[in-house]
């Protein structure tokens, strides 16, 4: 499924990412921003940045529960991924609900 128009990425193509980077350290925090940088790319419009944060989520929580990582590492882990996500979500909807005038 294509998630980035503008770069033509695939999920598929974000997931082999994201296992790389988890192979290197399983327990960084990883953004869209960091995913973009590994494929040499970067973000142009950045609308697809909140589906990029679902898969990045999904698939840790895939990429952990394959390795059979503790449950505690993970619970935690993920709770903050998710509070992180859900901070900035809500900054997206005010930022889109002011003005888009800039005077």
């Amino acid at each position: 499924m294509l998630v980035c128009s503008c770069n033509y990425i695939t999920d598929r193509e974000i997931k082999d990412v994201i296992n790389s980077l988890l192979d290197e350290d399983c327990w960084q925090l990883i953004v869209p921003a960091k995913v973009y940088h590994a494929m040499q790319k970067r973000g142009r419009c950045c609308g697809c940045f909140p589906n990029v944060v679902d898969i990045i989520i999904r698939t840790t929580e895939e990429y952990h529960a394959a390795r059979h990582s503790t449950e505690a590492e993970i619970v935690d882990y993920m709770s903050r991924l998710k509070k992180f996500h859900e901070d900035n979500r809500r900054a997206d909807i005010e930022r889109r609900q002011k003005s888009h005038r800039a005077a």
